[in-house]
């Protein structure tokens, strides 16, 4: 069964660090582009970050450029978001999402900028 089980999550304060993990299994995850998207309270959900299949290529929204980035292990069948410089406004609930024609999503896991 398909499952996509975000974790790293949590409480930070503004110019903090987090890293969030997505570990896949019970597809090919090395056939999947994988993407982070986010919903923050009141507003739509948005795409954050893209990574290829292979790693080689990615895509930030431009609210995080610089800041955060995203990579994958194909041997470990996760990817990752590294989340430097925390800021308030990321404040958010964070989706992995695993894409090669249909789609799988994980549950989700909070991310929260405050002091």
């Amino acid at each position: 069964q398909v499952q996509l089980v975000e974790s790293g999550g949590g409480l930070v304060q503004p110019g903090g660090s987090l890293r969030l993990s997505c570990a896949a299994s019970g597809f090919t995850f090395s056939w999947y582009s994988m993407r982070w998207h986010r919903r923050a309270p009141g507003k739509e959900r948005e795409l954050v970050a893209f990574i290829s299949s292979t790693g080689s290529n990615t895509f930030y929204v431009d609210s995080v450029k610089e800041r955060f980035t995203i990579s994958r292990d194909n041997a470990k069948n996760t990817v990752y978001l590294q989340m430097n410089s925390l800021k308030p406004e990321d404040t958010a609930v964070y989706y992995c999402n695993a894409q090669f024609g249909s789609g799988y999503w994980g549950q989700g896991t909070q991310v929260t900028v405050s002091s």
